[in-house]
Order: structure tokens, then C-alpha cells, then sequence
């Protein structure tokens, strides 16, 4: 919807160097926008190439303030979130334009008589939602979901199509679910005897409980805890095809990668950045504010420690330590 760079200025606390009651309706890039559109930039060398885009309105930094210029500038000392936070203003629905009325299923949708649905809720075709379940204020079930016993959603979620949500998971307040998604199935657990050399699988009866503003990348994978609980907290970020093994606890405002895999019981403190194809065995701790770049892989019972550390390699260790190896082993090639 359109909203006045006033507005816009007012919501994402930015200065408004400009004419306040021009609109805008949505963000794009500096290549496809229109005059109806909103850009950023981030650094002053690509302050040029904004303003000579037929953006109607640009984000920039305080580098842009004293500027000559053509068109309004919202000033912020942090342009990119300022966008994104711009963007996401700009995807509201008005109340004059209609929001979703209780009751709005659609006629495929199949619900146990027994699931509580809040105002606002929508249910796509085909979704099935078993026995008991609970779903939230103004949150959106997609096409061909499958809500086991006992779900409960919070409100203003967004369960994209597809996605498997096993018996008793818990999902907080304003959590998004891409698509193929799969909470709270098994983990992966068995018992060897040792007499017949076959596997029996140990009870895997625990739950999964995602806190709130978590979102949850497509084709991801979260099992359940096997006796007790799997803890996504609050904030956290998980890209596409990630799997996190079961009793995992994962700290506020992590970050974690595509084709990131997590073994058990491994414990991920807050504001840690996994990135992708990061393995990590059972029982090991990523402590707050660690860094562990790409591919990097860390042994079971292993401890990762140091807020703003980088760690890199396999077995990880720090990246300074890792490259000095790396050019120690060039050396020894050349001789």
C-alpha cells in the first residue's frame, strides 16, 4: 500500500530531507525502481547511482545529508534496516482495505471440531489440523499443511504451503514457516544390541517449542526433543534446508546458514552466526557471539568460546590460527 515518506520517515526513525507528502508504494532495486519506489544505499560511492535512479524517494546515511539532490532523502544512521524495516511497512494491509474475518477456511480445508482458531485467521485448501490444536490471531495456514494433535500457533504467523508440524510442537507470536518445512518429527535415535548387532529405537517422546519471531528457512528440519524439549528462542534466523537434531537449545538471535546439520543435544548460546554447510557433533557448545564460517565442522563434546571470535576449518579453531596453518602448509609445498 502507499504510504507518505512522513510516514515512512516517522516509522523506521529516520530524517526526511524533502517534500513529506509524496508517496511510495513499495522497496526495489536502484536498476528496476520507479517513481513509486524506495532505495537504499549504504555507502556514499553509490550515492550517485541512487539519485540518478528513477527512484521516487532514496535511504542513505549521514553522508548523504548535505547532498544536492532531486528527490527526498530519509537520513539514518543505518540505511539497510531502515529498508527493511520500510519494506515491511509498505507490505501492511490497512484496515480500509480489509483484513482477513474469522472463520475464513477455505472449503478443502479439513479441521477437527475440537482446534480453536483466533480472529483473522485464514486456512488455504487441503490444510488438515487435527484434534486440539490452537491457532492465533491474524496468523495465515498455507495449501496443503498438516497440523498434528495439539499444535499450538501463536498470532500473526505465517505457516507457508506444505509445511509438517508433528503432535505437540509449539510455535510463539509472529513466527514464519517456509515452505516444505518439517517441526518436531523424530530424532535420530536408536539403541544397539549387542547381542544380535540390530537397532531399536530409543523413545522419542519429547517436544519442540519455537519461540517468538523466529523464522524457519524452506525444506528445514527440526526434530523434537527425545525425553525432554528442543528450544528454537526468540529471534532466531534459519535459512533453507537446515537440520537441527533433537534437545538442540538454540540461543536468541542466532543465525544459521543453508545445509547447516546439528547433531543432539548441542547447545547454541545467543547471537552465534553458523554459516552454511556448518556440521556440528553431539553435546558440543557454540558459545555467545561466536562466528563459525562456512563448512566449518566441530567434533561432539567440543567447546567453541569467544564473542566475536571467527572460527573456521575442521576441526574449527580460530581463524587466525587457521590461515597461518594454511600458509605454513604452502610453504612445505613449494620446498
Amino acid at each position: 500500500m502507499k504510504r507518505s515518506l512522513q510516514q515512512i520517515a516517522q516509522a523506521v526513525g529516520a530524517r526526511l530531507i524533502g517534500e513529506g507528502s509524496a508517496e511510495v508504494s513499495a522497496v526495489a532495486s536502484m536498476e528496476s525502481a520507479t517513481p513509486e519506489d524506495l532505495v537504499f544505499v549504504e555507502d556514499e560511492q553509490h550515492l550517485a547511482a541512487a539519485l540518478q535512479s528513477r527512484a521516487g524517494a532514496v535511504i542513505a546515511g549521514e553522508f548523504a545529508g548535505s547532498v544536492v539532490r532531486d528527490r527526498p532523502l530519509l537520513v539514518t544512521d543505518h540505511p539497510k534496516l531502515a529498508f527493511a524495516r520500510a519494506a515491511r511497512l509498505l507490505r501492511e494491509t490497512s484496515p480500509s482495505q480489509g483484513a482477513p474475518q474469522q472463520g475464513s477456511v477455505h472449503s478443502t480445508a479439513v479441521i477437527h471440531s475440537s482446534v480453536l482458531l483466533g480472529s483473522g485467521v485464514v486456512i488455504e485448501e487441503r490444510a488438515v489440523i487435527h484434534e486440539r490444536a490452537r491457532i492465533g490471531e491474524n496468523t495465515r495456514i498455507g495449501a496443503g499443511c498438516a497440523l498434528g494433535a495439539g499444535v499450538r500457533i501463536g498470532c500473526d504467523g505465517e505457516i507457508y504451503p506444505n509445511v509438517t508440524i508433528y503432535p505437540g510442537t509449539k510455535l510463539g507470536d509472529r513466527v514464519i514457516v517456509h515452505a516444505g518445512a518439517v517441526l518436531g518429527s523424530d530424532g535420530f535415535g536408536y539403541v544397539r544390541d549387542r547381542k544380535t548387532g540390530r537397532y531399536e529405537k530409543f523413545p522419542q517422546v519429547g517436544r519442540l517449542v519455537i519461540e517468538d519471531d523466529v523464522e524457519i528457512g524452506a525444506n528445514s528440519t527440526i526434530d523434537r526433543g527425545a525425553l525432554d524439549e528442543t528450544r528454537i528462542r526468540r529471534g532466531t534466523k534459519i535459512d533453507n534446508l537446515v537440520h537441527i537434531g533433537h534437545n538442540c537449545q538454540i540461543g536468541e538471535d542466532v543465525v544459521i546458514a543453508a545445509q547447516t546439520g546439528l547433531s543432539g543435544s548441542i547447545v547454541i548460546e545467543n547471537g552465534v552466526v553458523l554459516g552454511g554447510q556448518v556440521g556440528i557433533g553431539e553435546h558440543a557448545r557454540i558459545e555467545e557471539g561466536v562466528m563459525l564460517g562456512g563448512q566449518g565442522g566441530v567434533l561432539p563434546n567440543k567447546v567453541l568460546r569467544g564473542k566475536g571470535v571467527a572460527f573456521w576449518g575442521t576441526p574449527a579453531q580460530p581463524l587466525r590460527e587457521y590461515l597461518k596453518q594454511l600458509a605454513t602448509l604452502a610453504r612445505l609445498a613449494k620446498k
